[in-house]
């Protein structure tokens, strides 16, 4: 079989079964969040942190429990790190040094999962499980409830409140991303995926010798980083590290992983807001654009040109020769068009194009479906840009799913487009005008440029993947990825939360002839070209300057 053909098929059997867990899913999410019944474990918590669950929270509320409980985490995580010479199970690594501290801390808070170290020579079991994977699911949850709140926004009328963010944080994460996760470890399990305590021990090599490693519960771990769209790995090689990911079979599971929640959050918004064709339309722009970069990914790795891609047949480096150029590409896609940051093979060794699609994937905001609440939430905006836009071409108060776009509206949705490019724009001018972050890059020219942009597009975005060519691990680079991650993840969920609280105010428009039907193909594609080209106008002259003019010079 031919690895294009190989790819193909691969491709073919992850959105079958995609397809397949669409429907149970997304109407499961759907009830988890309208039910008003609390379980006995669940009211337990709420009575351990104060939290009446049955309140209902206006958007300055809600946005400040978002606020309070991720601060409380940024100070734990940091805490459990810096104390770790000290704890149980530390395999005898020292306290995180704090300016690492703080970007790691930073990072798995903001579901970011960005690494600037090596996981299995720093972090011990302790802080890996008890700090790090605790993190992976509520930092997921946390984007998953402000979703629903925008949600909410679009489905109620008359009323400024939201819901109640402690009971959609808990049950994000005890009715959802717990129970799949059970499941997705066992299987990673079956697949080879290792799940202990064990310390570290040496290892034979295959060409004689020894080598130190050390086990960790690393299924349970993995499952979250993929289903939460978190991305950090439990060893520095992530996703393409055999103790992760282990075969062909357990890498499509993990792509699987990824989407599963991101894509069936649009049946969830379709159901709630009472009308499932709004969220097919969704559904349907997320899927065109996903489709159409793992096909130009596909076709830029398969095409590369000279004697050693004609040999290896295709752009091997850098790649797991048990996965092929096919699964690479669609995880490399899918970890870039979400904001999960896993990764199975290097991205700095893609193409020069290859590099580009990986770029401009996370500058659309990883919407196409994007990370677990924050796909479906910038989804929703660049929904609200795309009727304006319509609206102003036909002279029209833009209007979507009976809700008035005006002023105030359109003011919180252009904040939430323009705070992500700004924070990567100003802090990569920055890092290449300044000597000292300039010294880190090992590459000079195009693809160096191009190694800083990927850092902080990676960074104010909430991905956490890295082009791996830069060294990272320095003060000013934990500082400001740092600063820009914590920006880049809570800033936007203002402007989110506020632009809901005024929709949920409105008093519902009813549909004329002359209103925009944002449940048709010609929407979906007016949708598509909005992200495009809003995201096309923000980026070109830095992608120019990066994987373009590297792409075109090789």
């Amino acid at each position: 079989m031919s690895p294009v053909l190989a790819g193909v098929l691969q491709l073919l059997a992850l959105i079958a079964a995609l397809a397949l867990a669409y429907r149970p899913l997304g109407d499961y999410m759907a009830r988890v969040y309208s039910s008003e019944k609390h379980y006995k474990p669940e009211k337990w918590i709420y009575k351990a942190i104060g939290a009446n669950p049955t309140a209902e929270m206006r958007w300055p509320a809600y946005l400040r429990g978002v606020l309070a409980f991720s601060a409380v985490s940024v100070l734990f995580l940091y805490g459990l790190q810096r104390a770790q010479g000290v704890l149980p199970g530390s395999l005898g690594f020292q306290a995180i040094d704090p300016d690492q501290a703080f970007n790691t801390a930073a990072s798995f808070v903001a579901n970011t999962n960005w690494q600037s170290y090596y996981g299995e020579q720093a972090m011990g079991h302790v802080v890996q499980t008890g700090g790090l994977a605790v993190q992976n699911f509520v930092s997921a949850a946390v984007g998953m409830a402000v979703a629903v709140a925008l949600v909410r926004g679009f489905a109620r009328s008359r009323t400024g409140e939201l819901g109640n963010f402690w009971a959609d944080l808990v049950r994000g994460v005890f009715r959802i991303l717990l129970p799949i996760s059970v499941i997705g470890a066992i299987i990673l399990v079956a697949c080879g995926a290792i799940q202990n305590f064990a310390g570290i021990h040496e290892v034979g090599q295959f060409m004689g010798g020894t080598q130190q490693w050390n086990g960790g519960a690393v299924a349970s771990q993995e499952v979250i980083k993929e289903l939460g769209t978190n991305g950090g790995g439990y060893f520095n090689a992530n996703s393409a590290h055999p103790f992760e990911n282990p075969n062909p079979f357990s890498n499509l599971f993990e792509i699987f992983l990824i989407l599963v929640i991101p894509f069936s959050l649009t049946r969830t918004f379709g159901r709630m807001v009472g009308s499932l064709r709004q969220g097919y339309a969704i559904l349907a722009t997320m899927a065109v654009i996903w489709v159409g970069f793992v096909a130009l990914m596909m076709w830029t790795e398969f095409a590369g040109n000279g004697p050693a891609f004609e040999t290896a047949g295709g752009a091997m480096e850098g790649k797991e020769t048990r996965f092929g150029i096919g699964a690479s590409a669609i995880f490399s896609v899918s970890t870039t068009l979400t904001s999960t940051g896993a990764v199975n093979s290097f991205h700095s060794s893609f193409t020069g194009f290859g590099g580009g699609i990986q770029l401009l994937g996370m500058q659309l905001g990883e919407i196409a479906p994007g990370g677990v609440g924050s796909g479906l939430y910038g989804m929703l905006i660049m929904a609200i840009i795309a009727v304006f836009i319509a609206g102003l071409m036909v002279g029209r108060t833009p209007e979507y799913l009976g809700k008035k776009i005006g002023t105030r509206e359109i003011k919180l949705a252009a904040c939430y487009i323009l705070i992500t490019p700004a924070l990567v724009l100003c802090f990569t001018a920055a890092a290449m005008a300044l000597p000292t972050p300039v010294n880190s890059m090992t590459n000079a020219g195009a693809h160096g440029f191009s190694e800083v942009l990927y850092a902080y597009t990676s960074g104010a975005n909430n991905n956490g993947s890295a082009f791996a060519g830069l060294n990272a691990d320095t003060q000013w680079f934990n500082s400001t990825i740092g600063i820009a991650m914590l920006l880049g993840r809570f800033l936007p969920m203002v402007f989110v939360l506020a632009l809901a609280g005024s929709l949920a105010e409105q008093k519902p428009v009813p549909e004329t002839a002359g209103t925009l039907r944002t449940d048709k193909p010609l929407y979906t594609g007016l949708l598509v070209g909005t992200i495009l080209i809003v995201t096309g106008l923000t980026y070109f002259p830095a992608l120019a300057l990066g994987p373009l003019a590297e792409g075109l010079a090789s």
